[in-house]
């Protein structure tokens, strides 16, 4: 089984709607997705209202996930480590301990040629419409790696 964590800061607006929309487009049989954060600041919560209804608006349910904060112990579980900005990654990146764990963590946009700025933008502070386009960015995206992996 192919194992793969998307990685953002809270866990609670990006990083879910990755792991919802990729877990849509990949085998569960075959596949486990899940998602983390780089802080602390969410673990146990729910992902933000607006990043459910973002999804449930296309036929996704993201409201059981539950916000966790990203341990060293991950690097040894999951196959793919997809940071979704510059930030997390370093954040990421600090905890390896050697170049394996390095080597297992990417920018998740760098899956994506067409898109220049590699950083998925936090939409938290932000309206709805931040949640629509990121949703967009992620669902492109995941096809992407869904093609890849499959």
């Amino acid at each position: 089984m192919t194992r793969i964590l998307m990685v953002c800061l809270g866990n609670i607006c990006r990083s879910p709607l990755a792991h919802g929309i990729l877990q849509s487009k990949l085998s569960k049989e075959h596949f486990h997705i899940d998602s983390a954060g780089t802080a602390a600041y969410h673990v146990g919560e729910k992902p933000d209202y607006r990043s459910i209804e973002v999804a449930k608006k296309y036929g996704l349910d993201i409201s059981k996930q539950k916000a966790r904060q990203f341990k060293v112990v991950d690097f040894d579980t999951f196959d793919y480590i997809y940071a979704m900005d510059q930030s997390n990654y370093s954040n990421i990146i600090s905890l390896a301990r050697n170049n394996e764990d390095i080597a297992k963590v990417k920018l998740f946009l760098e899956e994506n040629d067409s898109v220049v700025n590699k950083n998925v933008p936090d939409p938290y502070y932000g309206n709805e419409d931040g949640f629509e386009n990121v949703y967009q960015l992620i669902e492109t995206t995941s096809q992407l790696i869904a093609n890849k992996l499959m």
